[in-house]
C-alpha cells in the first residue's frame, strides 16, 4: 500500500485526466432526462389506467 503522500499525488494525476462536459452537453443531457421521465410517467399512467379499467370491468 502506498503512503498517503503518494496516494494524493496519484489522485491528483487521475483527476487531471477527467474530461468535464461543457455547458451544452449538460443542458442536453438534463433535457433528455426530463423528457424520458415524462414519457415514463405517461406510460405508467396509461398502464395503471388500463389495469384499473380491466379489473373494474371484471369485478364490476
Amino acid at each position: 500500500m502506498a503512503n498517503p503522500i503518494q496516494f494524493m499525488q496519484q489522485v491528483r494525476s487521475e483527476v487531471g485526466k477527467i474530461t468535464w462536459p461543457n455547458r451544452r452537453e449538460v443542458l442536453l443531457t438534463t433535457v433528455m432526462v426530463f423528457v424520458m421521465a415524462a414519457l415514463t410517467a405517461v406510460f405508467f399512467s396509461l398502464v395503471d389506467w388500463a389495469i384499473r379499467s380491466g379489473v373494474g370491468a371484471i369485478l364490476g
